[in-house]
């Protein structure tokens, strides 16, 4: 049986650069903890519809996308402190510009993987931001054992990476703001 997990964080940044900074698969070691030593193996990137230009030359961001189609393999520490490393490949199935994109799993640890990264516009108190949410639905392999790692470890793992995710971003996306007004 599937399980879920939903996640959600606002941030003051302008929807054309958060869905660019996510639209770009290097970015993603960045946001998983240091421990994981996360890396991108290998990449084949399909081209996503056109940007659409936005008004703003400032939020006209010029960073490569991963469009439907497009899939990576990353490797990444599942354990702290132990050397082993776990492959994934992943495949883009949707991409809409500054709304939402989705991954599924192809191979990995996983029995089932779907990820919709949810990426909309949204003002709190009056500041334009961005609403960044995560609805995925896993399912471990393994059967009943699959389901009891869940509960002891995997699920509670899953949530600390999301949250570290969430911390990370809360660094990063001022220095990508700042870059981007400089090339502007």
């Amino acid at each position: 049986m599937p399980k879920t997990i939903q996640t959600s964080q606002w941030t003051p940044f302008p929807v054309e650069l958060v869905f660019a900074f996510f639209a770009n698969p290097a970015n993603l070691p960045h946001l998983m903890p240091k421990w994981q030593q996360a890396k991108i193996e290998s990449s084949r990137l399909i081209a996503p519809p056109a940007r659409p230009v936005a008004v703003d030359p400032t939020l006209r961001f010029q960073s490569p996308a991963a469009g439907v189609g497009s899939e990576m393999a990353i490797s990444f520490r599942p354990i702290p402190g132990i050397p082993f490393r776990v492959g994934w490949l992943a495949r883009i199935t949707e991409f809409v510009w500054n709304s939402h994109f989705c991954d599924e799993q192809l191979k990995g640890p996983f029995a089932h993987w779907n990820h919709r990264h949810g990426i909309t516009s949204e003002v709190r108190d009056g500041i334009s931001g961005t609403l960044i949410t995560d609805d995925i639905e896993y399912a471990l392999p393994l059967g009943p054992l699959g389901s009891i790692g869940n509960a002891v470890f995997v699920r509670r793992q899953m949530l600390a990476t999301f949250a570290y995710r969430q911390q990370r971003l809360n660094e990063i996306l001022p220095v990508a703001a700042r870059q981007a007004a400089r090339r502007s």
